[in-house]
């Protein structure tokens, strides 16, 4: 058995757990039962446990319970408007006692009060009295005092975005060194494929949030948009981004630092003034040109997240 072959091998094994990955985040209160993720994957039962855990290195049962959780929690924090108990049935609870219990259990603390003093802090922030402290999706604490970001924020409604992407598991230190190449190899899909939009547009979806999901745990899908529905293979997958509300954020980052900056405006000084609550869905980042190449070195990044009315 010769490398090439057992690479092609892996890549498909990477493509089919993928597959249920883009399925449990698209149907967190639908049904995950084994026997239709075992399904979505082509394995057998017995065999999908296996492999899920030894390629995600997590169990199939933890690994949708804290994707539930993380999910819960950021809605929690950031839908005031919505109760506890419509989250929880938003996320596939069905008892809310069940997911009180649950809840606890992974963050040792009761969803009540990650509500009430994170609605504190939004008060307190709005009287002077204290700066809100989230690490949106890159760690970093940002305030009105010591924004040095330069940007604008738009309210958009975007049409559908049809993208190619290769996903990363772990830390995004390990993610910012292979970004280069993993989107080398989405461009040379693109090409051979005909699928090159006339404007290169590279964007990456960060699924978890380092504030509270282990580093390890991380999952990213580096993506390009691509004109049209793709007939993938091996480790690279295909994904859509539906139309919708977007708040969109332009901005003009100097470094990796500057990143956590504008996540953390955007949610933690725009969000709670805008009369918005955050959307099921994707937030990306969507770079805008390559820094080499700019006299600065300035990385032009727009970041979307999904939104609706309060």
């Amino acid at each position: 058995m010769n490398q090439k072959y057992k690479e092609q091998v892996y890549n498909e094994y990477i493509f089919r757990i993928n597959k249920v990955q883009d399925y449990i985040e698209a149907n967190l209160n639908g049904d995950l039962s084994l026997n239709t993720l075992a399904a979505i994957s082509g394995f057998s039962k017995y065999h999908f446990c296996r492999i899920f855990r030894g390629i995600i290195k997590e169990t199939i049962l933890s690994y949708i319970n804290r994707i539930r959780l993380e999910r819960a929690m950021s809605f929690i924090r950031h839908n005031p408007a919505m109760s506890i108990t419509d989250i929880a049935m938003m996320f596939g609870y069905s008892d809310s006692a069940v997911f009180a219990r649950s809840f606890k259990k992974h963050y040792s603390v009761s969803a009540s009060e990650i509500r009430k003093n994170y609605v504190k802090d939004i008060i307190e922030s709005k009287n002077g009295k204290a700066n809100i402290k989230l690490a949106g999706y890159n760690k970093g604490v940002c305030s009105n005092k010591h924004t040095q970001i330069k940007g604008s924020i738009e309210v958009k409604n975007i049409k559908e975005i049809k993208a190619i992407y290769l996903r990363h598991l772990g830390c995004y230190e390990e993610l910012v060194s292979k970004f280069p190449k993993m989107l080398g190899e989405l461009l040379d899909f693109a090409k051979s494929s005909n699928l090159v939009t006339r404007e290169l547009k590279p964007f990456a979806i960060y699924h978890d949030n380092p504030e509270f999901t282990k580093k390890h745990n991380l999952k990213t899908s580096v993506c390009l948009v691509v004109n049209a529905t793709a007939k993938v293979e091996g480790k690279i997958g295909f994904l859509t981004i539906p139309s919708g509300k977007y708040a969109i954020g332009h901005f003009e980052l100097k470094n990796p630092i500057d990143y956590s900056k504008a996540w953390d405006y955007l949610y933690g000084e725009w969000l709670p003034k805008s009369g918005f609550q955050p959307n099921n869905g994707y937030n990306f980042e969507m770079y805008m040109n390559n820094p080499n190449n700019h006299a600065q070195n300035l990385h032009f990044t727009d970041i979307y997240l999904p939104i609706k009315a309060m």
